[in-house]
């Protein structure tokens, strides 16, 4: 049987400010990336969020961010790579030890917002982060964008690779998901978003707004939580996938 991985980006509320609906995501998903504090999150709300993942049957991972809580980690910083490396790991080790305080083991790490858009096209970014995911815990899963210098990187430091495209998100001819500047860059409508998934399964690739077909492995479909639309798109995703016989599963039960 075909197995495919849905995850969501969680655990994005600060203090009193409630940002998506991770109770309903919980139910969809089978694997949650959850904010470290630095682009979203506060040690209670990520505390909130394992225990939510950790009752649901949801792997747990985490969702790394520059530090810009005022503009949501969508703004670009120019790091050191080692500084970066750095920063990872500390958010890395930050959920790490709210999980154990839970009872939970964080499984897999993904780059969020600006972070991960630069280390898709920057491989001393990436080489930064495949090397604090290393330092932390060699058989974390790296989550990256399909069609990145993130796949690249995790190979060369032997991480387990998990290849990312959206449930939730248009992609250009060169591969890049189009930038939040353009008004089609993100799918709010369910239809768009089950054929778009379907058709990268069924076509072993990605296929750009222009109908190009980039071929790629494909091991999870991200949706964004702090969309308004986002449990409803993945909802019926998933209802599709299990039609057409494809198993949902949680990231480390991926063989990848």
């Amino acid at each position: 049987m075909t197995m495919i991985n849905l995850n969501a980006d969680m655990g994005e509320s600060f203090g009193r400010f409630k940002v998506g609906n991770d109770e309903a995501l919980m139910k969809v998903i089978k694997s949650a990336s959850i904010a470290c504090g630095f682009h979203a999150g506060d040690p209670t709300v990520m505390a909130n969020a394992v225990r939510l993942a950790h009752d649901n049957g949801v792997s747990i991972g985490a969702h790394p961010g520059f530090n810009d809580l005022w503009g949501f980690g969508r703004r670009q910083i120019s790091m050191n790579p080692k500084d970066l490396e750095y920063m990872v790991a500390y958010q890395i080790g930050a959920l790490q030890g709210i999980a154990h305080g839970i009872g939970a083991k964080v499984t897999h790490v993904k780059p969020h917002g600006a972070l991960n858009n630069m280390a898709h096209e920057d491989p001393d970014y990436a080489m930064a982060i495949a090397r604090a995911i290393k330092s932390v815990d060699r058989d974390i899963i790296f989550v990256a964008n399909v069609c990145s210098e993130m796949v690249k990187a995790g190979g060369k430091e032997g991480l387990r690779v998990a290849q990312e495209a959206y449930v939730d998100r248009t992609y250009e001819d060169n591969g890049n998901m189009t930038s939040r500047r353009f008004p089609d860059a993100v799918i709010h409508d369910a239809a768009q978003a089950v054929k778009q998934v379907i058709s990268f399964i069924e076509e072993g690739a990605v296929i750009s707004k222009s109908g190009k077909r980039i071929p790629t492995r494909i091991d999870t479909f991200c949706t964004h939580g702090d969309e308004a639309t986002g449990v409803g798109l993945v909802s019926s995703v998933r209802a599709e996938l299990e039609k057409n016989g494809i198993r949902v599963v949680p990231l480390p039960e991926m063989a990848i």
